[in-house]
């Protein structure tokens, strides 16, 4: 939605009603990088999933959340190969799975190893960058990826990986959560505003025509989502939420993420995720 908003300038032209200008930063990948920009005041807007953003409120942190997506239930997941033998989470016993540390992997996998009842030490974690993680799962380094969409729809897409078990199956409560430093949204809570419209808007649009947000910028080569994973793609984000106000029901499944955390011991801490909330149609 954003690779689009900054093609067709449509982003910049919501913004200027409000008087503000955009300047692109780029991808940070994981939300934890962003987070850092954020608390360095380099960055003003990020998104990330609500693991990642436990995480790095278990620091300093100097940004607050607006704007909430509900899971995803089909394009995160624990990834294996075709034939590999593993078919279900308890065939990841004795096994190595990737996961991005803190992050939406490791959520998804200690989350799917409570649900089946299964002792974390009896899976091996090994912790990867997600956009370094194809080549190792691939070369057959690892037995099992915790994935979400971004990568997930690549590997889906050349029919040679499955999920053993999705969003929905693992009963995941990863929000995808947009971010905005402290700073700036008390300066300038007109821009924030307009903003979550732009995204609201946009991600109802992008989810009733998925393809047309597809591709933006290259239809050809590596980067870019043809034939299977094309069709993967349109039918994970046709199945997707939309950017909407962080509601108290939202608010108490956050809750149950930080008090998960803490009990597997990802934060040292249940961190107060509440404390780092903005209701988006309250703010003045």
């Amino acid at each position: 939605m954003l690779a689009l908003g900054k093609k067709d300038g449509s982003l910049a032209k919501a913004l200027a009603k409000v008087h503000a200008k955009v300047a692109w930063t780029g991808s940070a990948g994981p939300f934890a990088p962003a987070a850092q920009a954020l608390n360095a005041d380099q960055l003003d807007i990020a998104t990330g999933s609500i693991t990642s953003g436990i995480t790095s409120l278990a620091q300093t942190p100097g940004f607050k959340f607006f704007a909430a997506t509900a899971p995803d239930p089909v394009g995160e997941g624990i990834l294996a190969k075709e034939g590999s033998g593993i078919d279900s989470v308890k065939d990841l016993i004795g096994k190595k799975v990737a996961v991005n540390q803190g992050g939406t992997g490791e959520y998804l996998l200690l989350k799917a190893l409570a649900e089946e009842g299964i002792p974390v030490g009896k899976v091996k974690r090994v912790y990867l960058r997600p956009d370094q993680t194809a080549a190792v799962f691939n070369a057959g380094k690892v037995d099992a990826w915790a994935v979400w969409a971004t990568y997930s729809v690549a590997e889906l897409g050349t029919g040679k990986a499955r999920f053993i078990a999705d969003g929905q199956a693992i009963g995941s409560d990863n929000y995808s959560l947009t971010a905005v430093r402290t700073g700036f949204a008390q300066k300038h809570p007109e821009v924030v505003k307009a903003l979550y419209a732009y995204l609201h808007d946009g991600s109802v649009q992008e989810k009733k025509d998925p393809a047309a947000y597809l591709n933006v910028n290259t239809g050809a080569g590596p980067q870019a989502l043809n034939g299977e994973a094309k069709r993967i793609q349109v039918e994970f984000t046709g199945k997707g939420g939309t950017v909407e106000p962080i509601t108290d029901a939202d608010i108490e499944r956050f809750k149950d993420v930080a008090r998960f955390y803490a009990e597997q011991k990802v934060t040292p801490t249940e961190v107060d995720i509440a404390a780092h909330l903005i209701d988006i149609e309250k703010l003045s």
